[in-house]
C-alpha cells in the first residue's frame, strides 16, 4: 500500500471527499470544492493532496482541468487483510448455528 491509508481515512472530510467520488467519480477540484462550502478550494486541494498520497485518489489530466478518481483498491486490501481474517470465523460459526437449528426442526 502506498502512503498511510489508515492516516488518509481517519478524517471525516477526506472520507466524505471519497463518498462524493463514490457518488460521481472524475470530478474536478472546483465540483468537489462546491461540496464543501465551508471549507476553501486550498483546503479541498490538502485533503486531495493526502487521499492522492494514500493511492485513494487518482488523476487524470484533461487539457486545463484535472479529475480525481476514486480508487477502491486501498480500501480492499485493508478488508481483506484486517476485515476478512477476523470475520471468517464469526461466519464459520453461524452457518454452523444454521445447520444445527435446521436439524432440530426435522
Amino acid at each position: 500500500m502506498r502512503g498511510d491509508v489508515f492516516k488518509a481515512l481517519a478524517d471525516d472530510t477526506r472520507r466524505a471527499i471519497l463518498d462524493a467520488l463514490f457518488i460521481a467519480d472524475g470530478q474536478t477540484l472546483t465540483a468537489l470544492a462546491a461540496r464543501f462550502p465551508a471549507m476553501s478550494r486550498f483546503g479541498v486541494m490538502k485533503h486531495l493532496a493526502v487521499l492522492e498520497e494514500a493511492g485513494l485518489v487518482t488523476t487524470l489530466r484533461q487539457g486545463r482541468s484535472k479529475r480525481h478518481f476514486l480508487n477502491p483498491v486501498p480500501i480492499a486490501e485493508i478488508a481483506n487483510r484486517w476485515i476478512s481474517k477476523y470475520a471468517e470465523p464469526f461466519g464459520t460459526a453461524m452457518v454452523g448455528l444454521k445447520a444445527g437449528l435446521e436439524q432440530e426442526q426435522r
